[in-house]
């Protein structure tokens, strides 16, 4: 993972904990009706987004898994403590109807992908990326029907500009829920890649976030792992759960 998504990512986290946190005015937590879309409900009154759409979801698991994160809320309420909600509105407020940008940027992931990035030496970190990224990048030139360059070093590698489009026009076909979970998991990948597998199944979550931490993982080795950056590593690895979780649920997945 980068370290521009990193520092974006804790500066996010940095400013919701930064911010007063609301008590808990409600008992119950829930969702409305018996037909989509289900909308979220505190003590039987709608939840609004922050620009005042109602927080309501065409998938009832989904609706639930929303409605636990405000149900499992204690004295106060934590944005930090709730990634689908945040997804939820995110997807409601900022992607609908702007879904072509996201896939944009989503698609610009794609174009200086994490995985196309390799270390000249030493060898056991050659191997290492090959074993993790190879399959990945195989797996998206069939399924795109075009090939990605992958170079050593970092100098910037330009992708075929058929292989981007065949990027957009995969990303294209997917709503607002879906971009707004796979935008979160390239981002705290740093590849488009990883995302994509993740969304069609090639990929686990475990091998997935593997993948992403590669280069980091070798490093720790060598070097050892700093705490902070362990605690930073450790809720990014939730945000991502959160977000393939999110996106499972929005498919009616389990």
């Amino acid at each position: 993972m980068s370290g521009g998504n990193e520092n974006r990512f804790a500066n996010m986290l940095a400013e919701l904990k930064a911010r007063p946190l609301p008590k808990r005015f409600y008992k119950q937590a829930g969702i409305s009706g018996d037909e989509p879309p289900f909308a979220i409900t505190l003590d039987g009154r709608p939840v609004k987004t922050p620009m005042k759409r109602a927080l309501a979801l065409l998938q009832r698991a989904l609706a639930e898994a929303v409605a636990d994160e405000w149900q499992r809320q204690g004295a106060h309420i934590d944005p930090a403590t709730m990634p689908m909600t945040r997804l939820a509105n995110t997807a409601l407020d900022r992607v609908a109807g702007d879904e072509p940008r996201i896939v944009a940027e989503i698609a610009e992931y794609a174009g200086s992908d994490l995985l196309c990035y390799r270390a000249g030496g030493p060898e056991s970190l050659i191997e290492r990326e090959a074993r993790h990224w190879d399959p990945v990048l195989a797996w998206a030139g069939t399924h795109l029907d075009h090939p990605f360059i992958a170079v050593t070093g970092l100098v910037h590698q330009p992708q075929p500009e058929a292989t981007l489009q065949a990027v957009t026009r995969h990303l294209s076909r997917h709503e607002a829920f879906a971009l707004a979970a796979l935008h979160n998991m390239a981002t705290l990948t740093g590849s488009a890649l990883i995302a994509m597998a993740v969304e069609a199944g090639e990929l686990p979550a475990d091998a997935a976030w593997a993948a992403a931490h590669v280069d980091e993982d070798w490093q720790i080795e060598q070097w050892g792992e700093d705490e902070e950056a362990s605690r930073r590593r450790l809720a990014r690895r939730a945000e991502f759960d959160a977000a393939v979780a999110f996106l499972a649920l929005s498919r009616g997945g389990a």
